[in-house]
């Protein structure tokens, strides 16, 4: 386990240094594409040549959503810190999935622990993302939202029936969320 925690403390120091040259690379190209830089200099007519097809698949995107060419490496340095954030939290999940899976192999009734522990994270995640593809707009029928609906509707309804209307804002899950917290705590 020491040796996994040494590697993403490494990825997460590549991840930095990654993102700051990728920072200071976005800032200079965003000065040679809104010509505070002489255009006609090595340095911009490097990266005309070697950085500008790189960052071509976003300023694509960027300029079919109706946005500036000269915003690409801005939007390319926020692809990279967020995929660099969603690769740590990855790294950390798998590596408290790891701590769990020996626990369950190493204490006596841990496995049963660990099941319930993993069920009751599932319906918080489904809960979680239930909540936010509302705030979103999605449709309860897409195929991303609709094991959300599966998971929760038959805890959530009954606590609509129970639960005072409050306008337009649904509760329930609220109530779901801590009602969970509280039946895990009663399992284990």
């Amino acid at each position: 386990m020491e040796l996994y925690a040494a590697f993403v403390s490494y990825v997460r120091q590549a991840l930095f240094w990654i993102g700051a040259v990728v920072a200071v690379i976005a800032l200079v190209d965003w000065l040679v594409r809104t010509r505070r830089v002489n255009p006609f200099g090595p340095i911009p007519q490097f990266f005309r040549t070697y950085v500008d097809p790189l960052m071509k698949p976003i300023e694509t995107r960027i300029v079919r959503a109706g946005g500036q060419p000269s915003s690409a490496p801005w939007w390319t340095l926020v692809v990279v810190v967020v995929g660099g954030l969603i690769l740590i939290s990855l790294l950390q999940f798998a590596y408290g999935m790891m701590q769990q899976v020996r626990y369950a192999t190493e204490t006596p009734g841990g496995a049963w622990r660990v099941l319930v522990m993993w069920t009751f994270g599932l319906f918080r995640i489904a809960l979680i993302v239930r909540v936010v593809s509302t705030w979103v707009g999605m449709s309860p029928y897409s195929k991303w939202i609709r094991w959300t609906y599966s998971l929760t509707e038959w805890f959530l309804k009954p606590l609509r029936h129970i639960l005072p209307a409050m306008g337009p804002i649904d509760v329930s899950p609220i109530l779901a969320f801590l009602l969970l917290g509280l039946i895990e705590s009663a399992i284990l």
